[in-house]
Protein backbone atom coordinates (compact mmCIF):
# COMPACT_ATOMS: atom_id res chain seq x y z
CA UNK A 1 0.00 0.00 0.00
CA UNK A 2 1.18 3.70 -0.96
CA UNK A 3 -0.49 7.09 -0.39
CA UNK A 4 -1.37 8.48 -3.56
CA UNK A 5 0.46 11.48 -3.18
CA UNK A 6 3.63 9.63 -2.59
CA UNK A 7 3.08 7.83 -5.09
CA UNK A 8 3.09 10.66 -7.99
CA UNK A 9 6.55 11.12 -6.53
CA UNK A 10 7.54 8.05 -6.88
CA UNK A 11 6.09 6.74 -10.86
CA UNK A 12 7.82 10.33 -11.77
CA UNK A 13 4.64 12.12 -12.55
CA UNK A 14 5.15 15.08 -10.20
CA UNK A 15 8.57 16.20 -8.99
CA UNK A 16 8.01 16.72 -5.44
CA UNK A 17 5.85 16.72 -2.67
CA UNK A 18 4.54 20.19 -2.68
CA UNK A 19 3.57 19.98 -6.78
CA UNK A 20 2.02 16.53 -5.72
CA UNK A 21 -0.41 18.68 -3.72
CA UNK A 22 -1.42 21.21 -6.08
CA UNK A 23 -2.38 18.65 -8.52
CA UNK A 24 -4.53 16.79 -6.36
CA UNK A 25 -6.18 19.38 -4.75
CA UNK A 26 -6.68 20.64 -8.46
CA UNK A 27 -8.60 17.48 -9.49
CA UNK A 28 -6.24 17.01 -12.39
CA UNK A 29 -5.30 13.13 -11.03
CA UNK A 30 -7.80 10.32 -11.82
CA UNK A 31 -7.17 7.18 -10.15
CA UNK A 32 -8.55 4.30 -11.86
CA UNK A 33 -10.50 6.56 -14.17
CA UNK A 34 -12.08 8.98 -11.36
CA UNK A 35 -10.78 11.89 -10.07
CA UNK A 36 -9.32 11.98 -6.34
CA UNK A 37 -8.80 15.11 -4.38
CA UNK A 38 -6.99 12.98 -1.02
CA UNK A 39 -3.52 13.05 -1.18
CA UNK A 40 -3.41 10.61 1.58
CA UNK A 41 -5.27 8.10 -0.44
CA UNK A 42 -4.66 4.28 -0.02
CA UNK A 43 -3.71 3.23 -3.32
CA UNK A 44 -3.90 -1.36 -3.67
CA UNK A 45 -1.63 -3.07 -6.33
CA UNK A 46 -3.36 -2.91 -9.64
CA UNK A 47 -4.34 0.89 -9.18
CA UNK A 48 -4.21 2.80 -12.38
CA UNK A 49 -3.18 6.82 -11.71
CA UNK A 50 -3.54 9.36 -14.33
CA UNK A 51 -1.86 13.02 -14.62
CA UNK A 52 -1.90 15.11 -17.85
CA UNK A 53 -1.58 12.33 -20.58
CA UNK A 54 0.82 9.96 -18.17
CA UNK A 55 -0.69 6.78 -16.47
CA UNK A 56 0.86 4.22 -13.71
CA UNK A 57 -0.04 1.47 -12.26
CA UNK A 58 0.80 0.23 -8.88
CA UNK A 59 2.75 -2.98 -8.52
CA UNK A 60 4.26 -4.65 -5.84
CA UNK A 61 8.01 -6.60 -6.31
CA UNK A 62 6.03 -9.71 -6.05
CA UNK A 63 3.46 -9.52 -8.87
CA UNK A 64 6.34 -7.85 -11.08
CA UNK A 65 9.39 -9.17 -12.88
CA UNK A 66 11.06 -7.19 -15.00
CA UNK A 67 14.77 -7.99 -13.72
CA UNK A 68 14.97 -4.12 -12.23
CA UNK A 69 17.79 -3.92 -9.41
CA UNK A 70 14.94 -2.31 -7.66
Amino acid sequence: MIRLGQFLKLANLVEHGAQAKEVIAAGEVLVNGEVDTRRGRQLHVGDVVQLGGQAARVVDEASYQDDLPW
